[in-house]
């Protein structure tokens, strides 16, 4: 078995889609998968500086579902019948589970009523940042459903729901430190 990382298949500027296929490395799909990794990146950023353990458990718990996102959204087309819910197949049970979360958390601590600078504490940054790379993934989502590519409708609620909830937990995060916008 070799140890090498590097397979060469993507040299010609393809990759692969989940379950088999190459689409190219510009597809807007391949786009929208690439700012849902760099997504469960930065949350990895945030969950390791974060002291507050219930925080940490729901960041983690958004990177393991930005895997089947990831997964919904690279899969090959003609193969969907394959995926398996919650696992490779982002269900509209996973969308309202996302607002249950945001309505809980905004019932436990109400939003302020005014635009807010980021960057009160670095995991509050951090998951700021994630927020507005999910925002770019449904926007890349959205594209390339727009250009043909079959994107499912429980991906694309999904990444329009995490960008809220990571705007609620990012308020979380900053707690009372955060500046608002406006000097008034």
């Amino acid at each position: 078995m070799s140890s090498r990382i590097y397979t060469r298949t993507g040299d010609d500027g393809t990759t692969g889609q989940f379950l088999g296929g190459r689409v190219s490395k510009a597809d807007p799909l391949v786009d929208a998968c690439g700012d849902v990794d760099e997504t469960v990146a930065l949350l990895g950023v945030a969950r390791a500086g974060c002291a507050d353990p219930e925080l940490a458990d729901l960041l983690l718990r958004l990177q393991r579902d930005l895997f089947v996102v990831g997964a919904d959204l690279a899969t090959h087309p003609d193969r969907r019948d394959r995926l398996t819910d919650r696992v490779s197949r982002v269900t509209p049970q996973m969308v309202a589970d996302v607002e249950a979360l945001i309505d809980r958390l905004v019932a436990e601590r109400p939003l302020r009523p005014v635009f807010v600078v980021p960057g009160s504490t670095p995991v509050s940054a951090a998951v700021d940042h994630a927020r507005t790379v999910a925002r770019r993934a449904e926007r890349h989502t959205v594209g390339a459903r727009a250009g043909g590519r079959t994107v499912s409708t429980a991906a694309l609620e999904y990444l329009n729901r995490l960008s809220d909830l990571l705007f609620v937990l990012a308020r979380r995060a900053a707690g009372d430190a955060e500046e608002p916008a406006s000097h008034d």
